[in-house]
């Protein structure tokens, strides 16, 4: 077979990209594990997480005695009953060692704690919904590179068809068998088979810049992974329960109710009185007028209550109730868009599965179609144009298939990803920031 140079030039640079890519080979699996450990919005969820840890900290201090120094030197002036019948000028000296323990504060620090703890759990599952959702986006340029791949191949396989035929075709011209103005047509349909291979080339570039903005490292050759149809639900409706019961985002809503209501409890606080055990040492000197030392200890229990504050504590508990309400209606919102994203994402799959088993039916077809007329073209039955158009059938087919193909193993995790079964299915490991308390046994 004679190649153009510029057939030739197409078709080594596409063999220099797929050798280039053949170095080593990576799983869909480990793409996704890649990203996840180095993907920016992953590590931006995460670092919320551990800063909402340190807010449990800080609710919790709240049980802890608080400990406070204070001392002081400097000119006091005073005119008062120990500095009778004059005023006086002391350089004043002054240290204070106070100690101070909660005992009941309304149950302020019990429901902080609380919600602190609520809003870890909501930042724990948005750092597993935001984990899913990128793995979700690592298949997608990962099924997309592998789509191109494919692509490119059909369009170098047709180029190969065309160029046999091209070959053929000019022999029979050379020789006075056949017409010019059939090698005209073939030439033109030859251009354009190598302009096939060079868009498709350029599309496989593109797919890999995808690629490695959502993994963070250039593509290995890839596997296409056996997908996820064998653990799929057989209905809809089992799907949705899934998701419902095991989505993060939906969980991370609920979680935020929590949150809510934990702060409506510490709005309540204000309403009861406030008791602290004080215990206080001073070391003073000169002050009030009078020269010397003057020490003093207590130990006091106190206990405060206010008893007017203007309204402020009647709003702020009303405002925590509305925003018990909205806690709730985001969630409510949330489940309503969970189910409508898995009843899409079912209807994705189930038609692309649909789709893809006929155009393989119309492929198979397509290459019985160019086999026959292939032959009768040889005994003069069909025209060039005939075989022309059956082969540009059979590429355009091809593609057809290749894209259902991949969409439909595209929609399979998308389906997961809704159930909240992603990770799970792929047994891959997620972030241990994704983990919330109730089951992370080493949480504080």
């Amino acid at each position: 077979m004679e190649f153009k140079p510029r057939t030739l030039a197409v078709v080594m640079a596409t063999l220099g990209l797929t050798a280039a890519a053949s170095a080593q080979a990576v799983t869909l699996e480990e793409a996704i594990q890649q990203t996840l450990a180095t993907n920016p919005q992953i590590l931006t969820t995460t670092n919320e997480r551990l800063s909402r840890d340190e807010e449990i900290k800080q609710a919790r201090a709240g049980y802890f005695p608080k400990v406070d120094v204070s001392a002081g030197i400097g000119r006091e002036w005073s005119d008062n009953a120990n500095t009778a019948p004059d005023d006086k000028w002391l350089t004043r000296k002054e240290v204070a060692v106070n100690l101070r323990q909660m005992v009941f504060d309304g149950f302020a620090t019990r429901s902080e704690v609380q919600r602190q703890e609520a809003r870890v759990n909501s930042a724990a599952y948005n750092v597993a919904g935001t984990a899913q959702n990128t793995g979700l986006r690592t298949a997608e340029a990962y099924l997309e590179l592998l789509r191109q791949q494919d692509l490119l191949k059909l369009a170098e396989d047709n180029l190969a068809a065309h160029q046999r035929i091209h070959d053929q075709i000019r022999l029979r011209s050379e020789s006075g068998v056949g017409r010019t103005a059939d090698l005209d047509q073939v030439e033109g349909r030859l251009a354009r088979a190598e302009a096939n291979v060079v868009a498709a080339r350029n599309n496989v570039q593109e797919a890999e810049a995808a690629y490695i903005r959502v993994v963070g490292a250039p593509p290995e050759a890839l596997e296409r992974p056996a997908g996820a149809e064998a653990v799929l639900p057989s209905t809809v409706e089992q799907a949705i329960s899934s998701g419902l019961n095991n989505h993060p985002t939906l969980k991370s809503s609920l979680s935020d109710v929590d949150a809510a209501l934990a702060q409506h409890e510490a709005s309540k606080h204000a309403f009861y009185p406030r008791f602290d055990i004080e215990v206080g040492r001073t070391w003073n000197e000169d002050w009030d007028g009078r020269e010397g030392d003057d020490e003093d200890f207590t130990a006091m229990l106190r206990m405060r209550w206010n008893l007017f504050n203007g309204g402020a504590d009647t709003a702020r508990k009303q405002q925590t109730a509305h925003l018990i309400n909205e806690a709730k209606e985001i969630s409510n919102n949330t489940q309503r868009q969970v189910e409508e994203s898995l009843r899409l994402s079912w209807t994705s799959y189930q038609s692309t599965k649909e789709q893809r088993d006929y155009l393989q039916k119309h492929v198979d077809a397509t290459k019985r179609t160019r086999e026959a007329y292939t032959k009768q073209f040889n005994i003069g039955q069909r025209t060039l144009l005939d075989v022309l158009d059956t082969e540009n059938e059979v590429f355009e087919a091809s593609r057809a298939f290749v894209t259902a193909d991949y969409t439909n193993l595209f929609a399979q995790y998308r389906l997961l990803v809704g159930m909240g079964t992603f990770f799970e299915t792929l047994q891959i490991e997620p972030p241990a920031e994704s983990i919330p308390l109730a089951a992370n046994t080493s949480a504080e």
